[in-house]
């Protein structure tokens, strides 16, 4: 017991001193700038190593200078990134934004060693407001460039296969999935092609008995989507698939759309606000007879779709919100709600909610007959179901120390 308390004792002095010694070197840390990096998966430890002469700190309301980081696909399969600096304190009338792309080949090295370029750069004009801008060497590398000419015209393919394997004495599993796309994107149009086709297998041995169960799906998805200035755009889907799960021999769907953003396309990284209105033609064929008598049928199906983005400053809002119904009979229908939400409340304190909640009254492909244990358990055929809901809630709260410079990758994180 004497041991634990001198232990006990020893840790609490330690902490404590050192408590004391921060506090007193705090005030060679405030001549730095203070800057927050707000993204998600964005190499922070390597921007924190690399750019080791600025104080990072742990919420925004304590930053001299808040990076925003945002991300979207290209049509190269590459990323487009925004960087968008906003000045606080001294700097409040500062606000500047740095884009650049990679490409689809580019490593890691690649994307996080021009990312950190781009912040040296965005930092510069705040750097020389602070005593630090005396230790600021700029160079530049004069290099003859070639006017760039694409060969492919933007056309871009791709040819993936994935496979996974799970096992053990009693049960093993197995998924394939294969997938080849082609795609051009540009600033008036978007157009896109895929084959896909996902295979699984379980297999249990229950002693005397061996249960087995698989899911097959195969699909061809095209699209052609064309701009009609900064708020709209129209085109068409057309697609024919099969499914085990779904109980879908074939699907033909062939539907024009047409939709309106609320903010201009070139904002889509910072806000957007869409509405998507789509009509469409549904050919079925069943593998079995539906629980309404049908082996076929066409119908006709219309759907709405308001989806809102907005990634600011005191956090991020993805909202989606789809109904659809079938022409025939509007009681056939779906409704469709999603959120995400990540918000800092107060210096410290963040919430983030996700969730989705779908009421269902249009599952008309359920096979007639009960469903085997199996496909239940492993979920190889579709139930009937009124809803369907996911969600997840939580609140983060930090306090301390402001600065979060350090990297240390001992042991591991």
């Amino acid at each position: 017991m004497n041991n634990f308390k001198i232990g006990f004792i020893f840790i609490f002095v330690f902490i404590f001193s050192n408590l004391f010694l921060s506090a007193q070197e705090m005030d060679s840390s405030n001549s730095s700038l203070n800057v927050f990096i707000d993204c998600k998966y964005c190499y922070e430890d390597f921007i924190k190593t690399e750019i080791d002469y600025i104080n990072y700190v742990r919420d925004r309301k304590q930053a001299d200078v808040h990076i925003l980081i945002t991300t979207q696909n290209t049509g190269s399969g590459g990323k487009e990134y925004a960087l968008t600096l906003y000045g606080h304190n001294q700097f409040d009338n500062f606000r500047d934004t740095i884009i650049f792309y990679t490409k689809q080949a580019d490593t890691e090295e690649d994307i996080r060693t021009r990312l950190v370029k781009k912040l040296k750069l965005g930092l510069v004009r705040y750097i020389l407001q602070t005593p630090a801008w005396e230790k600021l060497n700029i160079s530049y590398k004069n290099e003859k460039t070639n006017l760039f000419v694409d060969k492919w015209n933007n056309w871009v393919f791709k040819l993936n296969i994935n496979s996974y394997l799970q096992g053990e004495k009693a049960s093993s599993y197995t998924s394939v999935y294969g997938n080849f796309s082609i795609k051009k994107i540009t600033e008036e149009m978007k157009i896109s092609f895929s084959l896909n086709e996902s295979y699984g297998e379980n297999k249990f041995d229950i002693g005397d008995q061996i249960l087995f169960s698989l899911s097959r799906s195969q699909s061809v998805n095209s699209s052609v989507i064309l701009s009609a200035g900064d708020h709209w755009s129209y085109g068409g889907y057309a697609a024919l698939s099969n499914s085990t799960y779904s109980n879908k021999k074939s699907q033909i769907y062939l539907a024009p759309g047409i939709e309106y953003n609320l903010f201009p396309y070139n904002q889509s990284t910072r806000k957007q606000l869409r509405f998507l209105y789509r009509i469409s033609e549904n050919y079925y064929r069943y593998n079995e007879e539906t629980i309404y008598g049908k082996l076929r049928e066409n119908l006709i199906q219309q759907s709405l779709m308001v989806a809102l983005d907005l990634k600011q400053v005191w956090g991020s809002v993805s909202f989606a919100m789809e109904g659809s119904n079938y022409l025939y009979n509007f009681k056939k229908n779906n409704l469709y709600v999603y959120s995400e939400l990540s918000l800092r409340l107060i210096e410290g304190l963040s919430f983030t909610l996700y969730g989705q909640y779908a009421v269902v009254h249009d599952q008309l492909s359920l096979p007639k007959g009960d469903a085997t244990t199996e496909q239940i358990l492993l979920q190889r055929k579709q139930l009937e179901s009124q809803y369907q809901y996911f969600s997840s809630i939580g609140l983060t709260y930090t306090f301390g120390s402001i600065y979060n410079n350090i990297v240390n990758t001992r042991f591991g994180n």
